[in-house]
């Protein structure tokens, strides 16, 4: 739902309609990234906050500074809010713009991966490390060596090995990277061009860098061709997931300006993937980004939009609602609001 149509939008109405409720009020939260840890829900938002930043395409509104820890018994319990996880103040190389996050455990040890500004006003991923799935979370020192963009989602795969996916179009900074080179030169590829590609890297075993240089994870159409860059609908903009389903790697994504969550599948984590179609309509607001996670032998979508704030771009809810499968393992579209 496009945000120019949100100065015709009945709210009473609309939340009426929605098929899920915010998780969490008192705070606005989003970017839901969520796991099952020890028999235990355990999501991690972005926090928005009201920074009085005038909105822009690069995304200044989006003015977030800590991260909270939001934990559920269920998907039908109450979500708890485990206060501030890790503050940018917190973190050496980090100056702003602490975007959407995600996390991972491996060997009784936490990890809350990140992206954040630095002085230079560049986006890097960086990396802190709790001994609760809640925090506190310490952050090295350092960021990532080798990362950049923002969207980081990790993702353990059956061998025990972890991979970081990542990436994001026009204030995520994606357009300016080229062979994993930054220039203020490079632009957007032409609409008749290959469209840039999200990034993926496997992580050394203490879980705090990647062991090797991030590659491009293709996206392909049904006729085995790369999405171009002008195929606004389909092609990747943000938010990277990675699941894996009864045999197939599913790696989702947001079209960011025209709204939509999408997914395509491969045979590995590093790709290709063949789009397959549409996991969520668009929501109100302009960002949509998600994430997927299976809960006592179902799948949840965690999503997130702007019904509480009614229709503040920048000030968005998590949300949850399950996902439905067809024998041939198509995600079946969700409609947000009946």
């Amino acid at each position: 739902m496009p945000e120019a149509s949100v100065e015709h939008i009945d709210f009473q109405d609309l939340n009426s309609r929605a098929i899920s409720q915010p998780l969490v009020k008192h705070i606005y939260t989003a970017d839901p990234s969520a796991h099952v840890f020890d028999g235990k829900i355990y999501i991690y938002p972005s926090h928005d906050i009201e920074a009085g930043i005038p909105f822009d395409d690069l995304g200044s509104h989006f003015a977030m500074e800590d991260y909270h820890v939001i934990s559920m018994d269920s998907v039908d319990s109450e979500a708890v809010d485990n206060g501030v996880a890790l503050h940018v103040s917190d973190v050496a190389w980090a100056e702003r713009q602490m975007w959407a996050p995600d996390a991972a455990q491996k060997d009784g040890k936490y990890y809350l991966y990140f992206p954040a500004k630095k002085a230079d006003d560049i986006f890097q991923i960086g990396v802190a490390v709790g001994d609760s799935p809640v925090g506190p979370f310490k952050a090295e020192p350092l960021a990532i060596e080798g990362s950049y963009s923002i969207d980081p989602a990790v993702f353990e795969d059956k061998d025990g090995s972890y991979y970081m996916y990542f990436g994001g179009l026009w204030g995520g900074q994606l357009q300016r990277y080229r062979n994993n080179i930054y220039s203020e030169n490079n632009q957007e590829p032409e609409p008749n061009q290959s469209a840039l590609c999200p990034l993926v890297a496997k992580l050394t075993d203490d879980m705090l860098q990647f062991a090797e240089e991030p590659k491009a994870i293709l996206i392909l159409d049904e006729n085995g061709n790369e999405l171009l860059a002008g195929d606004n609908d389909r092609r990747f903009f943000e938010a990277s997931w990675m699941h894996f389903y009864e045999g197939k790697y599913y790696f989702s994504y947001s079209t960011g300006d025209t709204h939509f969550l999408c997914y395509a599948t491969g045979d590995n984590p590093y790709g290709p993937f063949t789009y397959q179609g549409r996991i969520m309509n668009p929501v109100v607001g302009w960002t949509t980004h998600h994430s997927i996670c299976e809960v006592s032998g179902k799948w949840y979508l965690f999503y997130h939009d702007s019904s509480l704030s009614e229709g503040v771009t920048h000030l968005r809810s998590i949300k949850v609602t399950e996902i439905q499968y067809d024998a041939n393992g198509k995600i079946q579209t969700i409609e947000p609001y009946r």
